[in-house]
């Protein structure tokens, strides 16, 4: 058993990061603005960088070939169970709401939030069954990795975390795929002739919700949009809850969220709020500050009125009032009936059995009904097939920042480690273990690790180290170890996601804190100095990047390493978001960055 003591006495150094996040989410959100005029206003191409960041591309030329494999028969209304093709060899499973009678009618594409069921789910039946009632076309999706687009068909599971995180992995993203499947349903409804082509609706709740904002500032075929309790800020996702697919890598780079709802302009939009609401990300107070400065297009165009806010007395829930503000808003923008105000009436409705509504048996679904892992497997080995490595572009993609040791301090000696606070030149405070090689000639290797010391004791890779006589810098990673708030793995879900949402990523932060170990190194030992890398966990990847990096053959020391960037099903509960860089695998893959580090890897 290794006795690894901290280096700082007095708690961990979490907050330090956190108010980094923070205060980053803070400028970025300032420096983007809603202009006061239209002359200043570019819709396009802000449109055209989103869906560059989405890593989304849509071909409106596809045939839709829909199939429909049944039809259910209710008293004012038909539903009806299709797929159709969103793009090149996957189609999108879904529930199609007609209203009997003459035609044509307005329509309205419902969207579900981060429930497994996806659109099979009660909560999302229910819109479909009272807005046919009301006499909408009702046309309810399944999102990539949701209801029987599920991993293995008819078994639910939920789509974020690694599984849908690892799409970014490729240059896409969860968000893109659902804004894709989403403008092919519009393209559905259109080619309907049943259907009202200008009169078309969007609506959804949390992450339905938030599909619901991104499709109708995205296509200007949806005249009138609700996003119920998902609309709050872009600076306020970080260090918040939000899901991947909720996730526009670089998102604050870009815009925030008062010019997303701009896009929407002149046509309407209606955020809904609930004041019991516990995820701070949708508190209606960020919101309302998003739809005021939103609101500067609108009046420009001459429709303040086609954005409003509405609050409910409830929580994160499309509950009754919802509903009838629902139906308001439609009747008056998709109908031209009432004023937009609530409504009184509401139809009663019966959810159907799950299983009555699939549009497959359970098992038996087509291939072209892609799930995630199946999608990534096809997409990993084309672009790994033309995989190109460039330290310049990596660094890039890294967004790597030059850090440089500001200020060292040395403490007591412990258990034989030299404890060494390092304070790098943009803030960071990074606690450093220290031991010279025991053996002339050995290298010293720096070990980063994202795991509380007290997890660390039995390290295979610290104990044959020791036992060789190598040099040993180990180094607690940004966010992680006694970087983290408390005595546990890296905050992956929070930290992680939040810098994605800055543009940057963790693993591109510890390759920084490398970095910076082998600058301090070299001033201490001279540029000369004999370098290796070592990393647990996730920690293994960033060792193998920097390695790689580097101009020279650097030795390798991984535990715990994935062999593998892509998807695999079993990595969910061995790693965490961490291991997660928008676009690496158009560089290569663990074996491609060991071998550019020299090939000379000691794993454990």
């Amino acid at each position: 058993m290794i006795n690894l003591p901290n280096v700082f006495n007095g708690g961990f150094l979490g907050t330090l990061a956190e108010a980094e996040l923070r205060t980053a989410a803070i400028k970025k959100d300032r420096l983007h603005q809603v202009p006061f005029s239209l002359d200043d206003w570019n819709p396009a191409e802000l449109r055209k960088k989103i869906m560059q960041a989405m890593g989304a591309e849509i071909d409106h030329t596809l045939p839709l070939d829909v199939e429909i494999t049944k039809t259910i028969e209710r008293e004012s209304y038909s539903i009806l169970c299709l797929s159709y093709v969103s793009r090149p060899g996957v189609r999108v499973t879904g529930n199609l709401y007609v209203p009997k009678g003459e035609g044509p009618f307005p329509a309205v594409i419902n969207m579900h939030g981060h429930w497994s069921q996806g659109r099979l789910a009660a909560r999302v039946q229910m819109r479909g069954h009272i807005l046919a009632q009301l006499g909408y076309v009702v046309l309810a999706v399944d999102a990539f990795g949701s209801g029987e687009r599920c991993p293995e068909h008819g078994v639910y599971s939920y789509h974020g975390n690694l599984l849908g995180g690892s799409l970014m992995q490729i240059g896409e993203s969860l968000m893109g795929f659902q804004v894709v499947d989403n403008m092919r349903g519009v393209d559905l409804l259109c080619s309907l002739p049943y259907v009202i082509k200008d009169r078309i609706g969007a609506c959804g709740a949390s992450g339905g919700g938030n599909q619901t904002m991104w499709l109708a500032a995205m296509d200007e075929r949806i005249t009138a949009a609700v996003p119920v309790v998902s609309v709050g800020s872009f600076k306020s996702y970080v260090l918040c809850s939000n899901c991947m697919c909720e996730l526009l890598p670089g998102g604050l780079d870009i815009a925030n969220e008062a010019e997303v709802l701009a896009l929407v302009a002149p046509r309407a939009i209606m955020p809904v709020n609930g004041v019991l609401d516990n995820n701070a990300a949708f508190n209606p107070s960020e919101t309302r500050r998003t739809v005021d400065e939103a609101k500067r297009i609108f009046r420009a165009c001459g429709v303040p009125g086609n954005l409003r806010q509405v609050v409910t007395e409830e929580h994160h829930f499309f509950g009754p009032d919802v509903v009838k503000a629902v139906i308001g808003w439609f009747d008056y923008h998709l109908k031209g009936k009432g004023d937009g105000e609530p409504v009184e009436y509401c139809p009663d409705y019966e959810a159907l059995p799950e299983d009555e509504v699939m549009v497959y048996p359970k098992g038996q679904r087509p291939a072209e009904v892609m799930s995630i892992p199946e999608y990534l497997k096809v997409k990993e080995k084309e672009i790994l097939s033309r995989r190109t490595f460039d330290r310049e572009r990596l660094a890039k993609v890294l967004n790597l920042a030059n850090i440089t040791v500001a200020v060292s301090e040395k403490f007591s000696d412990r258990d034989g480690w030299e404890r060494i606070g390092i304070e790098g030149s943009d803030g960071r405070l990074t606690p450093l273990l220290f031991r010279k090689p025991a053996v002339e000639g050995k290298e010293i290797v720096i070990v980063g690790t994202s795991i509380s010391k007290l997890y660390l004791g039995e390290s295979r890779i610290l104990e044959a180290l020791l036992k060789e006589g190598y040099g040993i810098a180990l180094v607690d990673l940004w966010g992680g170890g006694e970087n983290n708030l408390l005595f546990s793995a890296t905050n992956d879900s929070y930290y992680s996601r939040s810098l994605i949402w800055l543009g940057k990523c963790i693993q591109g932060k510890w390759i920084e804190d490398f970095r910076m170990i082998e600058k301090f190194l070299q001033d201490r030992f001279g540029a000369a100095v004999k370098l290796g890398a070592g990393g647990i966990g996730d920690a293994a990847v960033a060792a193998a990047l920097f390695a790689a990096a580097r101009c020279e053959d650097t030795p390798l020391w991984l535990e715990k390493a994935p062999e593998t960037l892509c998807y695999d099903k079993a990595k969910e509960t061995k790693f965490s978001h961490t291991v997660i860089v928008p676009g690496i695998l158009q560089f290569g893959d663990m074996a491609d960055f060991c071998a550019l580090a020299g090939g000379n890897v000691t794993s454990f």
